[in-house]
């Protein structure tokens, strides 16, 4: 990566990364790259990401530097956060507001992804006073604690989502256990793969709650584990008695016992009833999705 010495707009190829080699080094070393592209330090992020039947998700709702690489993660998690809400919106399963979550989650990821890169792209300078902020930083990196907080922010992996506060698994995103089923030892996020909402019972005292109006749409496993949960950043939380796992892999619901709280959860999330066949005719109100 070489920076120019100005703003300079279309497609870059190898004679721009030689000259920018030979500005900085004196020679471009007979480098001949494969592909070349060049972005700026640009920061923008939409102010909603929801108006009316338009949303934004991905580059169209948030452009940065990509130092650290993290706008993929953020573009696919806006479309999972996004993608099942949209489907039970549409298909008559959700109310509408439903899809004013998607902006109250995502919206301040991305803010805290932005602040980020913008502060790696202020560490890149070669003055004086950012180098000894550089040597600071790592002092400091130096501490288990810090250095995970770190990892955390830029892999997303700390994200947590406003679902209450009444478990530390809640809004967090579901960590991959191996559990045991009638089926046999498998991974909670194998169960998760057609994409629908997952309630797993490890022996909720008094039993669930009736889920017949949540059927077939909510997948329901009997589940055994033995061992710590452990979350990243968090670390060790308290086993539950159930967990209700959104398409989207973050913790709905988790708690001591189902009566406290899961039919509400489910109800806030699912809907209230069996999803109405799709419309297909000209006045459906299908919202639009825009990259």
């Amino acid at each position: 990566m070489v920076t120019e010495a100005e703003v300079r707009s279309g497609e870059p190829g190898p004679a721009d990364v030689s000259a920018g080699l030979l500005r900085i080094y004196g020679t471009d070393y007979g480098f001949i790259p494969s592909w070349v592209s060049r972005f700026t330090d640009a920061t923008r992020q939409a102010a909603a990401y929801r108006e009316g039947r338009i949303l934004l998700a991905g580059d169209a709702a948030h452009i940065h530097s990509p130092v650290g690489g993290q706008g993929l993660n953020l573009g696919v998690q806006d479309a999972m956060n996004l993608g099942w809400k949209l489907a039970q919106v549409v298909n008559g399963m959700s109310p509408d507001s439903l899809l004013d979550t998607y902006h109250a989650e995502r919206h301040p990821v991305a803010a805290r992804a932005l602040r980020t890169t913008m502060a790696s792209v202020a560490l890149m300078r070669n003055d004086e006073r950012t180098k000894a902020l550089n040597d600071t930083l790592a002092e400091l990196l130096g501490v288990n604690a810090a250095r995970d907080h770190m990892a955390g922010l830029l892999s997303g992996l700390d994200i947590r989502y406003d679902c209450g506060t009444t478990h530390p698994l809640l809004g967090r995103r579901m960590p991959d256990l191996d559990i045991d089923t009638a089926g046999g030892r498998t991974s909670v996020y194998a169960l998760m793969h057609d994409a629908r909402p997952l309630l797993l019972d490890f022996g909720a005292p008094g039993g669930l709650p009736d889920l017949t109006r949540w059927t077939p749409r909510l997948r329901v496993v009997n589940a055994h584990r033995d061992g710590k949960w452990e979350l990243p950043v968090v670390g060790e939380v308290a086993a539950p008695c159930a967990t209700l796992v959104r398409p989207d892999g973050y913790v709905a619901w988790a708690g001591e016992r189902a009566s406290d709280g899961l039919a509400d959860a489910l109800e806030a999330w699912l809907g209230r009833g069996q999803p109405h066949r799709l419309r297909t005719s000209g006045n459906v109100s299908n919202p639009g999705f825009a990259k």
